[in-house]
């Protein structure tokens, strides 16, 4: 812990606050700093005194974090409320620890005011323990201390009588009374190390709750960086590679990592070099480490058994050459780490298990590179890297001063298939038809752009955002992302008739979500002008950005899609121009033209690798749109000597079914050509204009 954990708690804050108010304040503190707790991580619990609506008497009530959620962002309808009457009779029903699960049947009745909040497996642990607020987090320092071979003898080496100590054990009803007896055995305790978990404190208030959860944790890390001096895991064994090759690298492996272990399920990927990471995958003991596994069930749940460390040599004279290396071994190494977990399964198995889940593993570290994470959405992976980072720093703590032990393999097991764990997937709702896919839009700052990026995220996908306006690109990220939250949405400043541009671009995309599946090339212009007024600048414009950016867009997206294996799905946005010609605009209408006949040659092309190209052809498209705003607007408006507020009514008119067509039109046609529906679609030209009988295709 580099700087010391800073007590947030305003009293002026706090005054005007009511009982669970202060519960939630303090949840929402402690949640805000990592090194607290991780992120979903963690449970706090007040008991407060409140009116039965049925009796009208007073009762005392535990408001304790729900199943799910995160302090940091909670609410207060995160909290499940229970009768803590009903909750004290549970212990007459109690069977041992053979019939744990089937205590969570019986909280739903111990409800208060038919709270909808599902209770969570922690809550006899808050419910039992004899104090009226209670913190359970998960911070690197006390773990450390908590998953290491002499863990009990160093809990009372560092706390020196303030904490006590529990063996490892599953959370559950047992264990929850195991707390209540070692509370009351020891009434001056300060709280509890759970071996190989994490830590319980307590206070009479909700203010001296959160203070002594803040000593504690500063204790541990006070002590841990007093009595460890050695080398962070064994020393440094390679060096980082600059920043620049590990971007480089990274984004050429992950799409075809990201092939390789999607066959089931899509996956989404996320890279991390943090320092923390780079210290960890640079060192001596990282097969080793990495081997053992994590240890608190929460690092556990979100990284798998163990990491898989690929076969990759930074310090190689040459790094592409190396990476070429250990893409060569992918294929070997990813079976093996399958065969491994296989047998895992079959080792531990019980009767009752549910089947076997993806072998594949969630982390891979990649040495003097960083970690990589896969996962079934980009937030999922992003979290699991984190979880990870908080496992290494408690192996490098823990290895430092006693020996560093991951959780055993049948207790790891007996967490991931938990029957509870499986009833909890078993509830969650079907994924959206673009789950887990990656799109890269052109021209996503403007009207099309913008609408065909809302309506893929609607459904699911990731997005990436390449524009030339920088400004604009900034505005709708912040607008995007403020409505699908910040996972899903990346951005490029991208010139699409820049070769080095766009191949920095579709990098970043490969860096940021893992790969491509979804191309929508989009970025354009318009201009009109008599042919003998037509400049060959103006000319030369038209075909760079609408001919020739087209071409740079979808070739080094084909490299990505086709490194990757997986098909996927590139539209065209062209015009109605591109099947009809339109006078004075001579370099508009052939650049068009262009784009559909390059369209049909990546189809042609694409086939084979399951890759399809489709068109989609708008015409008049002028509210919300950036070309419709310029001089284009005025050049067709005194084509047809009208004024500028005329022309939208115009092409309603001259349209065959007498409608506008906007943004969100164009957008559902890429949909469609993005999605499933039109798997059987490929070389085809959908026209969205209302109607305009000289486009017909056919």
């Amino acid at each position: 812990m580099k700087t010391a954990l800073k007590n947030l708690w305003d009293d002026e804050v706090a005054a005007e606050k009511s009982e669970q108010e202060l519960l939630l304040y303090r949840s929402n503190l402690l949640g805000s700093d990592l090194r607290i707790t991780n992120f979903g991580g963690g449970n706090t619990s007040a008991k407060v005194i409140m009116r039965d609506h049925l009796s009208g008497k007073d009762c005392e009530v535990l408001w304790v974090k729900g199943s799910g959620g995160d302090l940091a962002s909670m609410k207060l309808d995160g909290f499940a409320t229970l009768y803590m009457e009903k909750l004290q009779q549970l212990k007459n029903l109690y069977r041992g620890l053979e019939h744990e699960d089937e205590m969570v049947a019986y909280l739903p009745h111990c409800t208060f005011n038919l709270n909808p909040r599902a209770a969570s497996i922690d809550t006899p642990l808050h419910a039992y323990i004899p104090h009226k607020h209670v913190d359970h987090m998960h911070p690197d320092a006390a773990i450390a201390i908590a998953c290491t071979k002499n863990s009990e003898a160093l809990t009372e080496k560092v706390f020196e009588g303030a904490m006590g100590w529990l063996p490892w054990q599953r959370p559950g009803f047992d264990l929850g009374l195991k707390l209540e007896q070692l509370s009351k055995d020891k009434p001056d305790l300060k709280g509890i190390v759970l071996e190989g978990h994490g830590i319980f404190t307590w206070g009479d208030t909700a203010k001296s709750c959160y203070e002594n959860t803040l000593e504690i944790i500063q204790r541990a890390s006070d002590w841990l960086a007093e009595n460890n001096q050695s080398a962070a895991y064994g020393g440094k064994k390679v060096d980082a590679l600059p920043a620049t090759t590990r971007a480089k690298l990274i984004s050429k492996i992950m799409p075809v990592l990201r092939g390789k272990i999607s066959q089931s399920q899509l996956k989404l990927g996320h890279f991390n070099d943090a320092e923390e990471v780079l210290e960890f995958v640079c060192s001596k003991q990282l097969e080793e480490l990495a081997a053992l596994g994590t240890s608190c069930p929460d690092h556990f749940l979100r990284t798998k058994i163990r990491p898989l460390v690929l076969n990759f040599d930074p310090s190689e004279a040459n790094a592409e050459d190396a990476l070429d290396h250990c893409i060569a071994q992918l294929d070997f190494q990813l079976q093996r780490y399958r065969e491994d977990y296989a047998a895992y399964y079959e080792r531990c198995k019980h009767e009752n298990s549910p089947a076997m889940r993806d072998p594949n593993a969630v982390i891979y570290l990649l040495p003097g590179v960083g970690m990589l994470s896969f996962a079934k959405d980009k937030a999922t992976a992003r979290i699991a890297s984190e979880f990870y980072i908080n496992a290494i720093n408690v192996m490098r703590e823990a290895s430092a001063v006693d020996t560093y032990i991951g959780l055993s393999e049948q207790e790891a097991f007996n967490i991931e298939y938990w029957l509870l764990e499986e009833a909890k997937l078993q509830r969650m709702p079907p994924p959206k038809s673009l789950a887990g896919k990656i799109a890269f839009i052109t021209g996503g700052a403007g009207g099309i752009g913008k609408a065909t990026a809302q309506r893929l995220l609607g459904e699911g996908a990731c997005v990436l955002l390449a524009d030339i306006d920088q400004a604009a690109l900034e505005n709708t990220q912040q607008e995007l992302q403020s409505r699908f939250g910040a996972d899903v949405i990346r951005t490029a400043h991208c010139d699409v008739t820049n070769e080095r541009s766009v191949m920095e671009a579709l990098q970043s995309c490969a860096r940021e979500f893992g790969g491509l599946d979804i191309l929508v090339s989009n970025a354009g212009i318009a201009s009109a002008a008599a042919l003998d007024e037509t400049s060959l600048e103006l000319w030369q414009k038209n075909i760079d950005i609408l001919a020739t950016g087209y071409f740079l867009v979808s070739r080094e997206a084909f490299k990505t899609l086709k490194a990757q294996a997986l098909g996927g799905s590139i539209i065209f946005i062209a015009s109605k121009n591109g099947l009809v010609a339109s006078a004075n605009a001579s370099a508009y209408c052939t650049a068009k033209a262009a784009e559909l006949q390059l369209a049909r040659a990546i189809a042609l092309e694409g086939a084979p690798l399951g890759l399809r190209c489709n068109t989609v052809n708008p015409d008049a498209v002028l509210r919300g749109s950036k070309i419709w705003t310029g001089k284009w607007r005025e050049e067709r408006a005194a084509a047809y000597a009208m004024e500028e507020n005329e022309l939208e009514e115009f092409y309603r008119q001259r349209s065959l079914l007498k409608r506008n067509v906007f943004p969100e039109d164009i957008a559902e046609a890429v949909y469609f050509f993005a999605s499933e529906a039109s798997a059987k679609s490929t070389g085809n030209i959908l026209n969205v204009d209302a109607g305009h009988a000289p486009s017909f295709t056919r």
